[in-house]
């Protein structure tokens, strides 16, 4: 079972709000997810970010591939460079 974390839209029309789920990668953007590993709202000045770093280092070490704009948002926080350096035993 290939694994993603990726958003899931959530909000009103014109008010977006999302959730970063890890999922299946054959299962709809919005249907079912396997757990959520933080909060992304893109209205808010500046945008507000919320992620629960334990559980998506422990995502990305058994295997699960962050989609582009995920990876951006883990790179804004820290999160990769924190994953390559575990990942080289740095």
């Amino acid at each position: 079972m290939a694994v993603k974390i990726r958003l899931k839209r959530m909000g009103a029309n014109k008010n977006p709000f999302y959730r970063i789920v890890v999922a299946d990668s054959r299962s709809p953007r919005d249907g079912r997810y396997i757990e959520i590993v933080g909060t992304y709202n893109p209205v808010a000045q500046p945008a507000k970010v919320d992620i629960n770093e334990e559980l998506v280092l422990k995502w990305l070490k058994d295997g699960a591939k962050p989609s582009d704009t995920v990876r951006n948002l883990f790179s804004n926080q820290g999160i990769m460079e924190k994953f390559h350096n575990a990942k080289l035993g740095k």
